[in-house]
């Protein structure tokens, strides 16, 4: 009996050992699918996004040139909030100091094209402008809430570019803006078709991998997450995740304690992380250690039997 429990309990101690490494290889497995496949698609946007500003620069000959480029090109990717322009001040003397054609969704699937720039909106004092006036390439803004009174208030990321005239002269800043509801629903469809890849899934000790994925812009705030579901960082956390890059990190959501798989996003200053809570990552063990009790009870009454029969 002693020699049945000692065999026992160092199996059960390499099984857990191998169960613990296993989960570590399968949520980072996951999280490095998901960061890429929304690496592919934040690119996909850039892509598009890149060509508008290109067909912007094309056409600097007058500001209605400038609005139809940017027209020109909005099929490319319509999930893209809007596209827009903001020149220097007078670069075109006709349009003053404020002059930022945007072409956008408001209310419907087609793009309409308003002129934003006023003195009550001053572009030219936002920070993303000030940043790609200093830039020579294309950057993320830092995430940030827009509010006119109408449906275009909300959270945005804007991708950004300094755009040049013949002469080298900046003439505008162009951009295009994706909004967190855009983004978090594209991360959610990540999330279904990777919870329910049968490779990922193969082998698990219950149906589906139960987890969820969040964005964190560079300065630990959590801008994409399923409602309710946000994550809360301390200043430390967020140094660690900076300094680290790729790694791990325990805290909780709502009081539940959960294991963050967190690395970086390709080219940008996001990070994206697997959420899990540890009672998922612990159940296999559970199971394990449930398992070889059960043996352990099993063979003492065996042995108990054999040995009353025998007396």
């Amino acid at each position: 009996m002693a020699v049945m429990v000692i065999i026992a309990f160092v199996s059960f101690m390499i099984c857990r050992h191998t169960l613990t490494a296993e989960a570590q290889i399968r949520y980072i497995g996951l999280k490095n699918l998901i960061s890429e496949k929304i690496a592919k698609t934040i690119g996909a946007m850039e892509m598009s996004a890149e060509n508008v500003f290109d067909e912007v620069g094309k056409h600097m000959d007058s500001p209605e040139a400038v609005v139809a480029a940017l027209m020109s090109k909005t099929h490319l990717n319509p999930e893209v909030r809007g596209y827009f322009a903001a020149f220097e001040p007078e670069y075109f003397p006709q349009e003053g100091t404020w002059f930022e054609p945007y072409v956008h969704h408001q209310d419907s699937s087609e793009f309409e094209y308003t002129q934003v720039g006023s003195a009550r909106h001053d572009y030219t004092k936002s920070d993303w402008y000030i940043r790609g006036k200093e830039s020579s390439g294309s950057f993320w803004s830092d995430p940030y809430y827009y509010y006119d009174g109408t449906s275009m208030s909300g959270h945005y990321a804007t991708f950004v570019k300094p755009i040049f005239d013949s002469t080298g002269r900046l003439a505008c800043v162009c951009g295009a803006d994706i909004t967190f509801e855009w983004l978090t629903k594209e991360l959610q469809k990540i999330d279904n078709d990777s919870r329910s890849d049968s490779l990922l899934n193969k082998g698990h000790l219950y149906d589906i991998l139960n987890f969820y994925s969040v964005i964190i812009d560079k300065g630990g705030y959590c801008m994409i997450h399923p409602e309710g579901k946000s994550v809360s960082l301390t200043k430390e956390q967020v140094r660690t995740m900076s300094q680290m890059k790729s790694g791990t990190m325990d805290l909780e959501v709502n009081g539940v304690p959960m294991t963050l798989y967190y690395s970086p996003i390709e080219h940008i200053d996001w990070t994206v992380a697997v959420v899990v809570a540890k009672q998922d990552i612990q159940r296999p063990l559970f199971l394990l250690g449930l398992g070889f009790l059960l043996v352990i009870v099993i063979g003492m009454i065996i042995v108990w039997l054999v040995c009353r029969r025998r007396q």
